[in-house]
């Protein structure tokens, strides 16, 4: 059985329409993936999920190009995905209580907690809550070795599953490129991922249930997430 992305390679090659690249994580494929993100161009990463396309997240251009290439309504919101914690402070973003208790139990991994911005953020992918006047961001650490090698390289990244909104995720590389095709500069092949379903979103809310909205389950239960908070009296950290 022919590979469908090759195939669709073959036949946009004919076309002379081919400008993308498919190429297995190393250290060259990593440098000229920084050079993608920095020129504001797209790339599409392994994650601990699914398949994710990815740009700065200071650029506005960059990030126009991702909804482009997805058909993703412009009200949906892109996360940016961190290599670390302690990137969530140069960025000028904060977890509030109790997110940030949770965070020390769920990242890394799939828990995309909404973090607030103060005024010296630069992010061009920020929302503003209509309810609360905060400008928020939803941000995650991958519990994926391949993206945590990607982010090393290329620092935080705005992010959505690599796929036409609406659509299945992309479990595959492949899948991606049968996708969004030569939307994509850079294709970073990190052998299939765990699966279509995607990471659990969560905001605080003092007003709701234990003082957060779940905004999306996925991978992490409702309940499993409710019931951190009341382990060790709610103390998961500081």
């Amino acid at each position: 059985m022919k590979n469908p992305a090759l195939q669709w390679w073959g036949q946009q090659a004919e076309k002379g329409g081919v400008m993308s690249e498919i190429r297995t994580i190393s250290d060259e494929s990593l440098a000229q993936a920084v050079e993608i993100v920095r020129d504001g161009g797209l790339i599409v990463i392994p994650t601990d999920t699914v398949y994710g396309v990815a740009c700065d997240p200071r650029n506005i251009e960059a990030i126009r190009k991702v909804f482009a290439a997805k058909q993703r309504p412009k009200y949906k919101s892109l996360q940016v995905l961190l290599p670390s914690i302690e990137s969530m402070e140069k960025l000028h973003l904060d977890l509030p209580v109790p997110l940030n208790r949770l965070s020390a139990m769920f990242m890394p991994g799939a828990f995309s907690p909404i973090a607030v911005a103060d005024d010296d953020c630069t992010l061009a992918t920020v929302r503003t809550d209509p309810a609360t006047g905060k400008v928020t961001q939803g941000v995650r650490i991958p519990n994926s070795t391949a993206a945590l090698r990607v982010l090393r390289a290329t620092g935080p990244l705005a992010a959505t599953s690599a796929n036409r909104s609406g659509d299945e995720s992309a479990q595959t590389v492949d899948e991606a490129v049968q996708a969004l095709g030569d939307a994509v500069d850079l294709y970073l092949d990190g052998g299939a991922t765990p699966g279509h379903v995607a990471s659990t979103v969560v905001a605080a809310d003092p007003h709701g249930r234990d003082g957060i909205a779940i905004l999306r389950e996925g991978v992490i239960h409702e309940p499993v997430i409710r019931k951190a908070l009341t382990l060790n009296g709610g103390a998961l950290g500081v």
